[in-house]
């Protein structure tokens, strides 16, 4: 019987191993672009492009900078880089998650090892760094629940909290091309490399 295939072709030319990830197999230029492709909320949201998870993930890392300005700039990459998997896995909401159980978990945590490794970040976030990234995440789908994905005020602070309004004063959910948020993506990524 045939094995089936469990690795990907990037447009890079590397060849990613799915069960196996290896940082030598991953460059920032797949991980943009694929995002930049990756529909947040299923698509399921007002605008003439999708949201993409590379604009949700600038998002998290400034909303991340505002509620830990003297964080290392290692979390601020690694808040940038939070949903990196998602580049060959896709986006999947909570609920088809939990559908699928704890394979996808472990999948997401071999990617994101592998690709913390390959831009110089320990492979586990440390669990403080990790919850305050968390937090971040929770505040960027309040956003994008009541700016784009329909929800009112009061059914976003039921499912991710209400934020405090220093923290997101001023800041508003973009819809842009794959093109642009895939450069800004690149762009953020090199400008956080260069200060480590």
């Amino acid at each position: 019987m045939k094995q089936a295939r469990a690795w990907q072709r990037m447009l890079s030319g590397r060849r990613l191993d799915l069960l196996d990830p290896t940082p030598f197999d991953i460059e920032i230029e797949d991980i943009a672009h694929g995002l930049a492709f990756v529909a947040r909320w299923n698509g399921q949201t007002r605008g003439d492009y999708p949201y993409s998870v590379a604009e949700h993930s600038l998002l998290v890392e400034e909303i991340f900078g505002r509620m830990q300005p003297e964080a290392p700039v290692r979390w601020r990459l690694a808040a940038l880089l939070h949903d990196a998997p998602e580049y060959v896995i896709g986006d999947m909401i909570s609920p088809v998650k939990a559908a699928v159980g704890p394979s996808y978990g472990e999948l997401d945590k071999r990617l994101a090892s592998a690709i913390h490794i390959r831009f110089g970040l320990p492979a586990a976030v440390p669990e403080r760094a990790k919850k305050a990234i968390k937090r971040a995440d929770s505040l960027s789908a309040w956003l994008e629940a009541t700016q784009i994905a329909g929800f009112d005020a009061i059914e976003a602070n039921r499912f991710f909290g209400r934020p405090r309004p220093e923290l997101i004063e001023g800041l508003e959910i973009r819809l842009r091309p794959p093109v642009e948020v895939r450069a800004a993506y690149t762009a953020r990524h090199a400008e956080l490399m260069a200060r480590l």
